[in-house]
């Protein structure tokens, strides 16, 4: 079964036309909740826009949609967080749960060659976690922030992928 969730899982580059598809998601308020760290407004569509410009412009970031049987799931990219380089991935909620996440980060890291990689998830988002984890991440500290989707501070995990 994981084979064939693999084998319909694709990453192409992100283009403009994915961006409502994924501004939908990101209306989610479970997935703001999971995610945690969210824009103040995920409504907002003129700020997820000009987000999203910025980062289409930012040729320092890989990003990268993600299909599954050919329908946008989700995006991931890499980009510098904290002075280090990181991982982040957002799945639309129907999708989560499949192996999708895993098999789309599983690709990613093959475009994504430098190590160490970085990537947070809060505590409680056990599914990220586990889907970091199988990917060959390890624990490698904790944090807390602001969190937007919570109105409080949330702790995190600090995760990291070495050679």
């Amino acid at each position: 079964m994981q084979n064939l969730i693999k084998d319909a899982v694709q990453l192409r580059d992100v283009t403009e036309r994915d961006l409502p598809i994924f501004f939908e998601y990101q209306l989610d308020a479970s997935s703001n909740y999971m995610a945690a760290f969210t824009p103040e407004d995920p409504s907002d569509k003129a700020a997820f826009m000009n987000r999203w410009s910025d980062i289409l412009a930012n040729e320092n970031i890989i990003k990268k949609t993600i299909l599954y049987n050919e329908y946008v799931v989700g995006n991931i990219l890499n980009f510098i967080q904290f002075g280090e380089p990181a991982v982040g991935y957002w799945i639309g909620r129907q999708y989560w749960g499949k192996g999708i996440a895993t098999s789309a980060l599983s690709k990613f890291l093959d475009y994504v060659k430098v190590r160490p990689l970085y990537a947070r998830a809060a505590k409680d988002n056990i599914g990220s976690v586990r889907v970091l984890e199988k990917c060959g991440f390890k624990i490698y500290g904790e944090d807390k922030g602001f969190s937007n989707a919570r109105n409080e501070e949330v702790e995190e995990y600090i995760l990291k992928l070495d050679a």
